[in-house]
């Protein structure tokens, strides 16, 4: 089957794929992950915020999201359905994501935390590590940053 990679604000996005989506993402971090937080914290909302979704045989397969975050561009919430890891989906979207990211604020550096294990995962996009190993809901993370090209 076609994967196709979408790219859209919340507000443009249909009822049911945005379901789609937020569901994909409370299965991955609060069911699989069993880190009970609030998944849907407002940031989606933001006037600058993009959603990045896959989509396979009508499915949402992986997403993230682009945030402006003051003098820097974030990405966060990389979820990827279990069935599609390991297929190359979240490269997919990591690598219009940051080039969305440079295309919106080309003089921003873009910022992430990563779970660590995924670290050299990120890597692969330019991301280096910049500061110190965190826990967050009883994950280690590490804070990320791709400097401006």
């Amino acid at each position: 089957m076609t994967v196709d990679i979408h790219r859209a604000p919340l507000r443009e996005i249909p009822a049911d794929t945005l379901y789609r989506i937020l569901w994909l993402r409370v299965q991955v971090f609060v069911v699989e992950q069993e880190a009970a937080y609030p998944e849907l914290d407002g940031r989606d909302l933001e006037p600058d915020a993009e959603l990045l979704w896959a989509e396979e045989g009508g499915q949402v397969i992986a997403t993230l999201r682009v945030l402006h975050d003051g003098d820097n561009a974030r990405i966060g919430r990389v979820a990827t359905a279990l069935s599609a890891r390991g297929r190359g989906v979240a490269a997919d979207l990591m690598r219009p994501a940051v080039a969305r990211a440079e295309e919106r604020w080309p003089r921003h550096p873009i910022l992430l935390d990563a779970q660590q294990h995924l670290a050299p995962w990120y890597g692969r996009f330019g991301f280096a590590a910049d500061g110190d190993v965190f826990h967050e809901d009883g994950i280690p993370h590490v804070p990320m940053r791709r400097g401006v090209r």
